[in-house]
């Protein structure tokens, strides 16, 4: 028993170290290996080697998986770019157990060492992280030689013989029970590893140890679907297009496994180099059969899981919980959520312009209903960042997790205000039957287009933080604040000349470009924490940027 538990406690460690290795590079690199992986889509070919580099860093095809999902989510790369990206990242992930099955032992008390004084002196720093990740990879080695030791005791058990015997007869037995593992550790790699420490071990023989490397690569393909079952259509079309890969490529080896055993056992020598070996024959064929079909079975996942256009605005569609282990993937998923957000507030924006000309009371009712929509967004955003351990964000992605906060939270307020405008011109205007002047009509669309690109432009201020962009926002503040002046006191002129139509709607017109005004504040607030970060906002700018954020919710809510 005490051995099967020291067997049971390496291969835990082994896990565990992946992870540490995994998330510790994601953690310091993540922005890197994203922008290398957006660029590097242009063609399959390209694809496919940026899915190699980035995979065998990362040390997990899952985590892989997970960004180029989001960039298919986003439209930023086709279905069929990703796919490539997981053919390569496939082949990355066998290459690190080639490297790791070679005894570097010696090298495992080092790397702890230098990492546990790296980790401790500076824990929430890069420098910190990376000690992390060498932790992880000391971790991973002493665990490969812990797993070597306790096998050798435990192959002169009777009973653990008795069940390799039952595993060799069956290859789809040996193939569920490699999936299975891959699942229960969270890591093809660790079960690939372990596998073939036991096959050096002589605990398995050969046969069944390709059949439970066969296991892993499927289990690493379900792994990427069960973690993405809860994501949106897009996201959860990348890890089943892989997951069909690696089904036809089992398909076609599995039959074969004897043919390699024959014809390589004379040429590759040691079980454990023969068994990573295999492994990577494996994924690099796969990889050079399926790299042409990657269009087709694309269009095959798009037939499996269709989008659904239903209710596309009325559900949070990126907030993906598989990420959360991995906060700066996470960050970037609240982030193209907000701009959902924001995209249905600028749908509610610009409705409301076409409810003031066209007095369309049933378009008016269908918008501000999306006002819900963009509450349950905003609550769905907050609780789902809250959920990102801060203390693992390096100093920047602390800061966008505040941007992102801030940016729904203007977002949310200025969907409340769009309510309450498409009620007063309901009660005030189409109930009563009664319009606009011309020139007060005019004067709104100019106020309103404004609006419009303002809001877009602080969505690109708030994606890119483009400090000049931000300027040029806070720039069409002050010129919203001075025609908001001028098209009141022009208001007030209509009222002086006894105009019929600026009588019956003085009220509304004065309270309508006060609220477009105010929601407009809302939107040029957005520009302060980018300014503030690039050190180019005033103290007073500062100031007011504060008291807005304080005091703004107050008056909204006592309106």
């Amino acid at each position: 028993m005490k051995h099967l538990l020291n067997l049971l406690a390496a291969i835990a460690l082994l896990v565990w170290g992946t992870h540490l290795v995994r998330t510790g590079i994601l953690r310091v690199f993540g922005a890197n290996l994203r922008h290398i992986l957006a660029q590097a889509t242009g063609n399959r070919a390209t694809a496919a080697m940026a899915g190699v580099g980035v995979t065998a860093v990362v040390q997990s095809s899952t985590a892989t998986a997970l960004i180029v999902s989001a960039f298919v989510g986003q439209g930023m790369v086709t279905l069929a770019a990703a796919l490539a990206v997981m053919l390569g990242a496939d082949v990355g992930t066998s290459l690190m157990a080639v490297v790791f099955h070679f005894d570097l032992t010696w090298l495992s008390p080092l790397l702890i060492f230098i990492g546990v004084l790296l980790f401790i002196a500076r824990q929430n720093t890069t420098v910190g992280r990376v000690g992390r990740i060498l932790i992880g990879l000391g971790l991973m080695l002493l665990a490969l030689s812990l797993i070597s030791a306790s096998t050798r005791v435990l192959t002169q058990s009777e009973v653990v013989q008795l069940v390799l015997k039952s595993l060799s007869s069956d290859l789809l037995l040996e193939v569920a029970v490699g999936a299975l593992i891959a699942c229960l550790a969270y890591s093809s790699l660790a079960t690939v590893l372990l596998v073939a420490t036991l096959a050096a071990s002589q605990v398995i023989p050969m046969e069944v140890a390709l059949g439970l490397v066969l296991g892993a690569n499927l289990g690493s393909g379900l792994l990427a679907v069960l973690t993405t079952l809860n994501a949106a259509v897009t996201v959860r079309q990348v890890p089943l297009g892989n997951l069909l890969f690696k089904i036809g490529g089992i398909l076609a080896v599995a039959p074969f496994t004897g043919l390699w055993l024959k014809y390589t056992s004379a040429v590759i020598t040691g079980a454990a180099t023969q068994v990573v070996v295999f492994h990577l024959a494996f994924n690099v064929l796969v990889a050079l059969v399926f790299i042409g079909f990657t269009g087709v079975i694309a269009r095959r996942v798009e037939k499996l899981l269709p989008p659904n256009v239903d209710n596309a605005l009325s559900r949070p569609r990126h907030l993906d919980p598989s990420a959360l282990s991995t906060p700066s993937l996470a960050i970037s998923c609240a982030a193209r959520e907000a701009l959902h957000q924001a995209d249905v507030v600028e749908t509610m924006l610009r409705g409301t312009l076409t409810v003031i000309k066209s007095n369309d009371i049933e378009l008016a009712e269908n918008l501000r209903g999306l006002d819900d929509t963009v509450d349950e967004l905003y609550s769905a955003i907050k609780y789902y960042l809250t959920k990102i351990s801060r203390e693992a964000l390096a100093e920047n992605e602390s800061r966008r997790w505040t941007d992102i906060i801030s940016f729904t939270i203007n977002m949310e307020q200025i969907g409340d205000i769009i309510e309450r405008v498409l009620l007063d011109v309901e009660d005030k205007k189409i109930k009563r039957g009664r319009n606009f002047s011309d020139a007060g009509m005019a004067e709104i669309c100019e106020l309103h287009a404004r609006l419009v690109d303002n809001l877009r432009l602080s969505m690109s201020v708030f994606l890119n933080g483009d400090v000049r962009d931000a300027q040029r926002l806070l720039e069409e503040k002050a010129r919203f604040r001075d025609l908001e002046r001028a098209y009141s006191s022009t208001h007030l002129d209509r009222l002086t000349d006894n105009s019929t139509l600026s009588i019956e709607t003085s009220s509304l017109h004065l309270d309508l470009i006060s609220e477009l005004k105010r929601i407009n504040s809302h939107i040029c607030s957005i520009a302060y924490p980018i300014l503030d970060s690039a050190g180019a906002l005033s103290p007073t700018r500062l100031r007011q940027s504060n008291l807005l954020v304080a005091t703004e919710p107050t008056k909204c809510n006592n309106e």
